[in-house]
C-alpha cells in the first residue's frame, strides 16, 4: 500500500467523492439495453444514439477544458457537474426513448465539460513521483464504488428502471457536495507559471496557444492518436458484450452482464495495488503496450463465446489491460503538459484517444447487423493488436532519443 500513502489531501478527497460517484453510475453501462430491451429500438438505432451521446461530450470538453485553464478547477467542475446530474431527474419520469435520450445527450455534453477540470486539479495536486500511485488510488475508487452500484443496477433495470436515473443523480450531487466542502482550488497562479519557465521540466508552462503547445509535443499526439483504438475495444463492453449476453441467454443475459461488470471492478480492486508494483519499474508507454496486447486477447476471445464462464474469462483478461492502461496513460499525458495548458490539454488528447470510443457503437451496430456480433470481435482484436505494436514502437523511439532520466518526461524507471 506504500504508494497510497502520504499523498496530498486533496487526492483523498478526490477518491472519496469517486467512490460516491461511481457507485451511481447506472445509466451507461446499461443504455444499450435500456433502449433495446425496454423501449424495443433495433441494435443499428441503439448505435446511433450511444454514438450521439458521445458526439456530445466533444463540445463539452472543449468547453470544459478552456473554462478551467481561464477560471479554475473547482469553479468549473461544481457547476458542469450539478447540471449533469439534474438532467436526470425528469428521465425516470418519461416513457418516450427519444426524449429520454436526449436529456442524457445533454447531461453527457455537462460531464464534458467537467472532466478537464477534474483531472487537471489531479495534475496540479501531483508530482511526477507520486502521480502514479495518485492516478492508481483515484481509478481504485471509482472501481470501488463501480462494484456495488452495477449489482443494484441490474436489480433496478428488472424492477425498478426509473431508479437508475433518479439513483445516478443523487449520487452525483453526494459526490458534489464532497467536492464542495473539502477540495479548494488548484489552478497555479501566474507566479508558479512564470517560476516554471527557468526549468527544464516537461511540465513547464508554455508561452503561447493551445495549438502552438500540442505542436511543440508531437510524441504525445502520435500516442493519444493509437490509444484510439484502444477506446474503440472497450467501448464493446457497453454495447456489444451486453447484445451478445442476451442475444445467447435472454432475459438472464442482463443479470449475467451485471455480474460481469461487477467481476471487472472486484478484479480491479483487488489486482490495482499488484499490478501497480509489478509494472512501476516499467516505462508508462510500455505498460501501456501490453494493455493493448491484453485487449486483443480478452474481447478477440468472445467472437468464441458461448458459455458463461468464457465471458468470465474474458472479462478478467481485458479487465487487467485495463488496470495497467487506467495507471500508466494519465502518468505518461501528466508528465508531458505544460501546467499552464492542463485543462486544454485534457480537453483535446481525451478527444483524440477516445474518437475511437465514439465511433465505436456505430460502426459495431452496422458490423453486428450485416455479419453478426462475432464479426465485432474479431474487428476489435485486430485494431488493439496493431495499436499495441505502435505504442510499442513509440517507446523504442523515446527511449533512443530522450535524455535519461529526464524529469516529467515520463522515462524515468520509478514513473
Amino acid at each position: 500500500m506504500a504508494p497510497y500513502l502520504g499523498l496530498p489531501r486533496s487526492v483523498y478527497t478526490l477518491f472519496i467523492a469517486t467512490v460516491v460517484n461511481g457507485a451511481g453510475i447506472f445509466v451507461f453501462p446499461f443504455m444499450a439495453l435500456i433502449l433495446t430491451r425496454r423501449f424495443g429500438l433495433s441494435e443499428k438505432e441503439t448505435g446511433d444514439i450511444v454514438f450521439l451521446t458521445t458526439v456530445a461530450y466533444v463540445p463539452g470538453t472543449l468547453l470544459g477544458g478552456r473554462l478551467a485553464d481561464r477560471f479554475g478547477r473547482k469553479r468549473v467542475q461544481m457547476a458542469s457537474q450539478l447540471l449533469c446530474g439534474a438532467l436526470f431527474i425528469p428521465c425516470g419520469f418519461l416513457d418516450d426513448p427519444y426524449l429520454i435520450a436526449g436529456f442524457i445527450i445533454a447531461s453527457v455534453f455537462f460531464d464534458g465539460v467537467t472532466d478537464p477540470a477534474r483531472t487537471a486539479m489531479t495534475m496540479d495536486v501531483t508530482t511526477p513521483e507520486n502521480r502514479q500511485g495518485a492516478f492508481s488510488l483515484i481509478y481504485l475508487g471509482h472501481n470501488l464504488g463501480f462494484a456495488i452500484g452495477q449489482i443494484i443496477a441490474g436489480f433496478l433495470f428488472a424492477s425498478a428502471p426509473s431508479w437508475m436515473f433518479w439513483g445516478n443523480a443523487m449520487a452525483v450531487g453526494a459526490s458534489l457536495v464532497l467536492v464542495g466542502l473539502f477540495l479548494p482550488e488548484s489552478r497555479p497562479s501566474a507566479e508558479e507559471e512564470q517560476a516554471s519557465l527557468d526549468t527544464d521540466s516537461c511540465e513547464k508552462a508554455h508561452e503561447g496557444s493551445l495549438w502552438s503547445a500540442l505542436r511543440s509535443r508531437p510524441t504525445l499526439l502520435v500516442f493519444a492518436a493509437l490509444t484510439t483504438f484502444y477506446g474503440f475495444s472497450y467501448a464493446q463492453h457497453r454495447f456489444a458484450m451486453p447484445l451478445q449476453a442476451t442475444s445467447l441467454f435472454g432475459d438472464s443475459g442482463a443479470r449475467l452482464y451485471g455480474f460481469m461488470m461487477t467481476l471487472n471492478a472486484v478484479c480491479v480492486v483487488a489486482l490495482t495495488t499488484p499490478l501497480v508494483a509489478l509494472t512501476r519499474r516499467v516505462r508508462p508507454v510500455f505498460n501501456v503496450a501490453l494493455a493493448g496486447a491484453l485487449y486483443a486477447v480478452g474481447f478477440g476471445m468472445l467472437a468464441l463465446a458461448r458459455s458463461p464462464w468464457l465471458f468470465f474469462a474474458s472479462t478478467v483478461l481485458w479487465t487487467v489491460g485495463e488496470i495497467v492502461q487506467a495507471t500508466n496513460e494519465s502518468v505518461y499525458v501528466s508528465n508531458h503538459t505544460p501546467m499552464s495548458h492542463r485543462g486544454r490539454f485534457n480537453a483535446v488528447l481525451p478527444l483524440i484517444s477516445g474518437l475511437g470510443f465514439s465511433l465505436s457503437t456505430p460502426i459495431a451496430g452496422r458490423i453486428a447487423d450485416r455479419s453478426g456480433l462475432s464479426a465485432v470481435w474479431i474487428v476489435v482484436a485486430a485494431s488493439t493488436g496493431l495499436a499495441a505494436v505502435g505504442v510499442w514502437t513509440l517507446g523504442r523511439y523515446e527511449k533512443r532519443t530522450a535524455p535519461a532520466g529526464r524529469a516529467g518526461t515520463g522515462d524515468e524507471a520509478s514513473v
